[in-house]
């Protein structure tokens, strides 16, 4: 396999692909994400993240290298929690979040030379229900402004989730298990999920792996 590149600049992106042991190189897209009038929350992310992995693609010299997009969001009530623009939307989020559940998505796609590979995971995530004032010591810190939802599962102080059902690294950024269904020849991500999550992935593989031109 060819170096590959990530079209992301999320350093947990990068933190997840390197705990495979794989090169690659880091080529963000700067795709405007904002939804078009009329799409729904899916739409939005699946075509955004096509449109991240072919602009990348179009400026490699080396046509055969593949490009890696992921897009995730949290989806409640219908809504997509995005990244925070200020402390007062990082606050309204993670208001309503606390003590409930709901849905972390992400469209993963692959792309090289016109050809792309997509694959979409939904992990369910619960929240606890943590105080105000954890809240704010959260925010002080300024760890929920790049995040969807303004919340990392896996931050060591903060701790907002109670349970996860399916893959924990797609509540973390990057879904290994389906990255390596688009690209086999990755290593097993199984040792991964152990490191960062203490448990097996568990995503659930009904998504069907789609091919476009």
């Amino acid at each position: 396999m060819s170096r590959l590149v990530l079209a992301s600049a999320s350093p947990r992106r990068r933190e997840l692909l390197g705990a495979l042991g794989v090169e690659f190189d880091v080529h963000p897209s700067h795709v405007d994400e904002d939804p078009l009038p009329g799409e729904t929350p899916f739409q939005t992310q699946r075509r955004v993240t096509h449109a991240k992995a072919a602009t990348v693609a179009a400026t490699l010299e080396d046509a055969s290298r593949w490009v890696i997009a992921c897009d995730t969001t949290v989806l409640l009530d219908g809504d997509m929690l995005n990244k925070p623009a200020d402390a007062a939307e990082a606050r309204h989020m993670l208001a309503r979040l606390r003590g409930r559940a709901h849905e972390v998505r992400s469209c993963v796609v692959v792309a090289r030379a016109g050809v792309a590979q997509a694959a979409e995971v939904a992990t369910a995530v619960q929240m606890r229900e943590y105080s105000d004032a954890e809240v704010e010591a959260y925010i002080a810190t300024g760890d929920c402004f790049d995040k969807a939802g303004a919340y990392a599962a896996q931050h060591r102080e903060f701790h907002p989730v109670a349970r996860i059902v399916g893959c924990p690294l797609n509540v973390i950024g990057l879904p290994l298990c389906r990255l390596r269904g688009l690209l086999p020849d990755l290593p097993p991500s199984e040792p991964v999920c152990e490191r960062y999550a203490g448990r097996p992935c568990a995503a659930a593989l009904a998504e069907p792996v789609r091919r476009h031109r």
